[in-house]
Parts: C-alpha cells; structure tokens; sequence
C-alpha cells in the first residue's frame, strides 16, 4: 500500500468550484479522505506539510504538436510525453500535423501505438485531419477516422476554401465530434511577420492586420450560423475577435473558443525586448515569432477579459517544438511557435493569479475542465472514493531556472530560456 496525507494543502478544484485549504489522504493513487483535518490514516503513511503547496485537478492541454513521427529531431512522443507530465498535464491532445499527417486510419494507429511504449502517459488525444495531408483542398474520410477513435478533427491550419469548410461541416453534423477552426486570410495576411501597428512600423517588420484574423472569423461565424455544426476557435489573438465571438454567442450560436497561453502574457512590445514581469527578452528574438502573431497591448487585455468573462473558453498550450537550427535564424525567417508545456502554468500564475488579473480557480478552470469540455471530456472531482486521482501538484513560489537540463522537451525553443521563473509542478497522476 502507497498512501501520502498532504496536511494543509490548498485545493484548487473547478468541478467542485473549491479553492480552499484542507488534509487530502491518497491511497495507492486513490483520493481516500478530504477533511479539514486528517488524524486517522494507514501507519506507514508519508505524511508531509503541505502549507503553499497546491493541489489541483489535472491540466489539460486542447492542441500541441508532436515530432514524431517525421521530426525526431523536434520532439518525440517519449519526450513530449515527459514535457507535458512535467508541465502537470495529465490530458494531451495532439495535432495531425506530423510526416504523415493523421489524414488516415493507419496514420492514427502508428500514433497510439508509439504512445503505448511509455507508461506511466497521460491521457492522449489525436485530432484527425480535416483535409488529405493538411492541403486544404479535398477532405479526409471522416467517417473512418470518427469510427477508429480521433477526438475530433483539425488540419491546424486556416481552411482558405469556404465551399470546402462548407462541405466539411455539413458532414460533420451527424458525427458528434469536435471541429478546431483557425481562422486566418492567408492573402491579407500577405508576408506579414508579427501584429500591424505601430510596434511592427517602429521594428520595421511586415504586419499582419487584424482584419487577417476578423474577417476569417466572421466567415466561419457565418457559416455556423447557417448550417449549425459546433465548431471550436482555435487561437484567437485579436480584440476584435473576442467582440465577434461574444456577439455569436450571444446570438446562441454552437462556438467554444481558445487563445493560447502565450498571447495572454506578451504582446508586441516583448519583440522589440520587454517584459513586465521577468527580465527582458532579447531583441527580435525567433522564438517569439508565432502563428497567429502576438497582439497589440489592446488585443492582449481583450484577451484576458475574454478569459474573465467567459467568451474564451479555454487555454491551450499550442506547444510546438523545433531544433535549434530552425530557430537560430532572423525574426523574419524563422518557423512560427514555441514550446510551453513545462513553464505555461508557473508563468501565467505569476503574471495573471499573483498580479490579480484572475483568481486562482478561474485559470485552473481554462487550463483543465474547460479545455476537456470543448474535447467532448467531463472530469471529475477532486473528492473521496473515485476510481483514481487524476491531479497535479503545484510549488507556486519554488523558483528554477530554465534550461536544456532542466528542461524535459527534446527542443528549447523558448523565450525564456536560461532565465528563472518561479512555480513548479512537483508531480501529476493520471486516471486509467
């Protein structure tokens, strides 16, 4: 028997809405008691003071990109799985965007069967391709691929051709699985490198406009609306956004939507080497190149607003690796993404829980039961007699510093890199 009695631990549990401090007895990865004061419990138990501590329901992560197969070299499954346990993710759906795609059922099972190699996993989820090697010109058999047990269907990638998304919500309807859109005009977006204003003049980088992202979006609202598949937004980066999304729902339209963790921190003065909170970040760094492009200080506060009031569902982690040698090259050149299952949760409880710009409970609420809800998931609370404990553990104030040791991820491309941050997951445990 392995049993543990965190004493005063503070409690973080959306499901239950509980933020508060109490003794939690786990036997053999099983919640046995939650009282305010333990004083019974099996003789030979790790008893251990937990005051700062926190305990919290699992973290789930909506979408993040594997390497393998086809990118060892970026990451692998093993090496993705270690990030996202260290990250105290203890649900990871993955994107089809790996050589190959999962556009196929044999695609998918190459997948769960390299998973299956490494235990203890967190729980996986594939997205399936919506269209035949992420193209965007003819769909994937989506009735095979709903039959053989992806999660839902994303390519990752904006659909430029809306007869085509038409089609594919159509045949969706009756499927009952999640459809990710993002939402980018690839012709106003032109060669734009980060958010249009007045940073990208000053940087003197090509910039995206926001009507890039809006008028996509409003596309994709438009079609909702007729046809009524549930869709889910992947990535929304711009105030306009948050307004048109908050408007649809509104108007009872089926939409969930997400911004990424990263779009909630920085915005496009952190590319000419600011940042609030922690040291700067080098000038025109390569790893803040990202897709879509950091926001302008409005967007950003949109952003978290949408957090606060509801229209943003969720949170994802978007985590996406590369070498060091598709990284260390010009601003301008560099592929778009970064890394962030390891550090997204001690850096966003640091500048948005410790700063007041949310409670405690409504960042673990977008970071795990909603993120699992817009999968179609329901988790279950952190109370007695469950079947197992499915939580991560939390050191809020204990500080690290960020490096290729310490970090689990195969890649660093990271801004953060050989820099401190304080809060770390001390261990998560997964269900069944």
């Amino acid at each position: 028997m392995n049993s543990k009695l965190f004493q005063q631990i503070r409690i973080l549990d959306p499901v239950s809405n509980t933020d508060r401090i109490a003794d939690v007895l786990i036997i053999d990865n099983k919640i046995a008691a939650v009282e305010t004061q333990i004083s019974e419990f099996p003789t030979k138990t790790e008893i251990q003071n937990s005051h700062g501590l926190i305990l919290g329901l699992g973290l789930v992560d909506l979408y993040s990109h594997s390497g393998e197969p086809g990118f060892e070299e970026r990451e692998t499954i093993e090496s993705l799985i270690q990030a996202a346990t260290a990250g105290g993710f203890t649900r990871l759906a993955i994107l089809p965007d790996t050589f190959p795609p999962v556009d196929n059922p044999a695609g998918l099972a190459r997948l769960q069967n390299l998973a299956k190699n490494y235990s203890p996993t967190p729980i996986i989820y594939y997205w399936g391709a919506i269209t035949q090697g992420l193209q965007g010109e003819q769909m994937t058999e989506l009735g095979e691929l709903a039959a053989t047990g992806v999660v839902g269907f994303a390519d990752g990638l904006s659909l430029q051709n809306l007869g085509l998304l038409r089609r594919v919500l159509e045949y969706l309807k009756p499927l009952n699985k999640p459809l990710a859109l993002c939402c980018n005009n690839s012709r106003l977006a032109g060669k734009g490198v980060m958010r249009e204003g007045y940073d990208s003049i000053r940087l003197g980088l090509p910039g995206v406009p926001t009507m890039a992202e809006t008028s996509a979006l409003a596309a994709v609202l438009e079609l909702v609306d007729a046809i009524g598949t549930p869709v889910h937004i992947m990535r929304v980066s711009t105030a306009r956004s948050v307004e048109l999304i908050r408007v649809a729902k509104s108007r009872g339209l089926p939409i969930t939507a997400s911004t990424t963790w990263m779009h909630l921190l920085l915005d496009t003065q952190a590319i000419d080497g600011k940042y609030t909170l922690n040291s700067p970040f080098l000038p025109y760094d390569p790893n803040l190149r990202l897709d879509p492009p950091l926001g302008n200080i409005s967007d950003r506060l949109a952003l978290i607003e949408g957090i606060k009031d509801g229209i943003l569902d969720a949170v994802a982690i978007d985590h996406t690796p590369y070498s060091y040698e598709e990284k260390t090259v010009a601003f301008y050149e560099a592929p778009t993404g970064a890394i962030g299952l390891e550090i997204a949760l001690p850096l966003l409880w640091q500048n948005l829980v410790e700063t007041q710009e949310l409670s405690a409970l409504d960042l673990w609420r977008v970071l795990s039961t909603n993120p699992a809800k817009c999968l179609g998931v329901n988790l279950g609370a952190i109370v007695p007699n469950k079947s197992a404990a499915d939580i991560t553990l939390f050191a809020p104030q204990k500080t690290w510093q960020v490096d290729r040791q310490t970090l689990k991820s195969r890649s660093t491309n990271t801004p953060w890199l050989r820099k401190q941050i304080i809060g770390r997951v001390l261990t998560s445990t997964f269900t069944d």
